[in-house]
């Protein structure tokens, strides 16, 4: 017997690998379905990839953290809401100034709750009346020289007298966010921008 070195032709004019008793042509077949069968273990890897990044609302804000995008929402609501209560309430008009406040805000807090369910997060929001209550205690001066009149917290809305015109200066809200996995409640006062 000759030895031939690895794919050295046969008697038959077929190429055998050393030692195997495969031909070249059995051997392609073989890598060939190695090759098919890694392909379709990958499918599922490379489909669960794409998922991941998948995202079909991509709004504004949309990483940031949901305590930040509800107080960012309610912010914006209460900026809208009162922008002109000044020119219309004066100071003894200031319980409707809060109804049309709170009148207002509805809209903006059914958005805010209604913002993450097709997320699977449900928000709830709701007016902290003794928080508004505390914020205007200490954040409104008091006494003799003090710029503006006093202010008062109204079911959850700050307000102050300036020149006999009713101001709104923030709300206060409890908040609750609730997700598959856990639920985070937080209060906040939300101050309205000046600009």
């Amino acid at each position: 017997m000759i030895d031939r070195p690895n794919g050295a032709s046969g008697c038959d004019g077929t190429e055998r690998a050393a030692g195997t008793g495969r031909t070249g042509a059995d051997r392609g077949q073989l890598v060939l379905l190695a090759a098919i069968a890694l392909a379709v273990a990958l499918v599922p890897l490379v489909l669960a990839y794409l998922q991941l990044g998948y995202h079909d609302d991509v709004r504004a804000g949309g990483g940031t953290a949901p305590d930040v995008q509800a107080t960012a929402t309610l912010e914006r609501g209460l900026h809208d809401a009162t922008a002109d209560v000044p020119f219309e309430y004066d100071w003894r008009e200031r319980d409707a100034a809060v109804d049309d406040v709170r009148g207002q805000l509805a809209s903006t807090i059914d958005a805010v709750e209604r913002s993450g369910l097709d997320r699977g997060t449900a928000f709830t929001v709701s007016y902290n009346r003794t928080r508004a209550a505390r914020w205007a205690a200490r954040h409104c001066p008091s006494g003799p020289d003090r710029e503006f009149g006093r202010c008062l917290a109204d079911r959850g809305v700050i307000v102050q007298e300036r020149q006999g015109r009713t101001h709104v200066l923030g709300a206060a809200f409890d908040v609750t966010v609730t997700t598959p996995d856990r639920e985070l409640q937080f209060s906040t006062t939300v101050e309205r921008r000046t600009g």
